[in-house]
């Protein structure tokens, strides 16, 4: 859970529990068990998320990266990378923390892994929530109004983008000043140790904290989503616009998809905060299960976000495609071309190959007529065009200037190439 993750739990897997345990206020995922099964099943379903989440996240990053390298970002671009690269994060330096604890039963990571584990953690989840917010803004205006570009410019990008983690990063630093190490009852423990002068405003932090992160940013994402999404039914009669929607749609749906799913699935993991935050003295503590399996579930947000990416967008699926066929016939079209072309018309330095584009020779028709260029033309040395290159240039020439204002360029680059053909 990443925050303080609480109590020891009034079932049969902890029954042989110190009950000086009972109302303790664990951090930094730290969950004494008496319970083998707990602590072996949780960090195998957290290494399996980790797992597919960072291969998932990679290739959703690597293809963003890849349309950055070709064109300009656009806003939407810029934030689903920033979704992804908290992913990432949380499954490179959070999970495997709450792993290692639970196999430990006790807590060995260090002062420094306690006090900033549950920090970082609800830094990187803040981002995300905030990040909901203004891509389903982006959305919004996008689908308002589909041929007017939305602001990208790198300046503007990076601004909202390094705002967005300097709020995330201040919401939870009270979990930062309060969270340290103890001993108690012979065992190093990971504990939210509030002093009681500072009672008070925990109290309050731990009421307000859920408003800000989730439940406000929920509501606001929803409603532009929805607005979004409302705006998308209206059609409109030019195919350009037509098209435009249809795209706007598109996005408006995956987006929702993905906030929808990070709602139900970080849902539990607020209802265990609330409960230890506001345990009454000697009422019943959370069942360790749910404790457990409600980290397991926040952590999964980070693997179904890049699966939907992946499954719901063309671009997406269009550049895993690629990429394997790229790999695929890598090597048999670099045989081809040195078989392909006789060794006397080319001179070249051993184990280079000429490009393309100095290989092509476009005419002239208004030079081709005169003695001089059909000289020059004779003297030079022709190289065979490949078809697949000369297409892939053709198709590079006609693709219609209307995608500079679309938002989200790198996803229907082949659709608007069949369109021309």
């Amino acid at each position: 859970m990443g925050k303080a993750t609480l109590a020891v739990f009034a079932d049969s897997d902890s029954s042989n529990m110190n009950e000086s345990f009972a109302h303790l206020h664990f951090a930094g995922g730290y969950l004494p068990s008496d319970s083998k099964g707990w602590r072996t099943i949780i960090p195998s379903l957290l290494a399996a998320v980790c797992l597919v989440g960072f291969v998932g996240n990679l290739c959703v990053i690597g293809l963003l990266l890849h349309g950055v390298w070709k064109r300009k970002p656009s806003m939407i671009h810029s934030l689903i990378l920033n979704l992804s690269l908290a992913d990432i994060s949380l499954l490179l330096f959070s999970a495997p923390v709450r792993a290692t604890a639970y196999v430990k039963g006790v807590w060995d990571l260090g002062w420094f892994v306690c006090k900033s584990s549950d920090w970082f953690t609800h830094m990187c989840m803040a981002a995300k929530s905030l990040t909901f917010v203004v891509v389903a803004k982006v959305c919004f205006m996008y689908a308002s109004d589909p041929a007017k570009p939305v602001g990208t410019h790198n300046c503007t990008i990076w601004s909202l983008l390094g705002a967005i983690w300097v709020v995330a990063s201040l919401l939870p630093l009270p979990e930062w000043f309060f969270s340290t190490t103890r001993h108690h009852a012979g065992v190093e423990m990971c504990l939210v140790d509030v002093p009681a002068v500072a009672a008070e405003f925990m109290s309050l932090f731990g009421k307000l904290y859920p408003l800000l992160v989730f439940c406000l940013p929920l509501l606001l994402a929803g409603f532009y989503f929805w607005r979004a999404y409302n705006q998308c039914k209206i059609r409109c009669a030019k195919t350009q616009n037509l098209r435009n929607q249809m795209r706007s749609k598109q996005l408006t749906v995956m987006l929702l998809s993905t906030a929808v799913t990070s709602a139900l699935l970080w849902l539990p993991e607020w209802i265990a905060w609330l409960w230890v935050w506001h345990l009454k003295a000697g009422g019943p503590m959370p069942p360790q299960g749910f404790i457990a399996l409600s980290q397991v579930l926040m952590f999964s947000i980070s693997t179904v976000n890049p699966l939907i990416f992946l499954m719901m967008s063309e671009e997406f699926k269009g550049g895993l495609k690629g990429i394997w066929k790229w790999m695929i016939t890598r090597k048999p079209v670099v045989t081809s071309e040195v078989q392909e072309v006789p060794a006397g018309n080319i001179e070249t330095l051993p184990g280079k190959a000429p490009s393309p584009e100095t290989q092509t020779c476009i005419p002239d028709t208004d030079r081709c007529g005169s003695p001089d260029s059909s000289k020059e033309t004779t003297d030079k040395v022709m190289v065979p065009i490949l078809p697949d290159v000369e297409q892939f240039w053709h198709e590079r020439d006609v693709v219609p200037s209307a995608q500079d204002n679309d938002p989200i360029p790198w996803e229907h680059e082949g659709q608007e190439t069949k369109g021309c053909n």
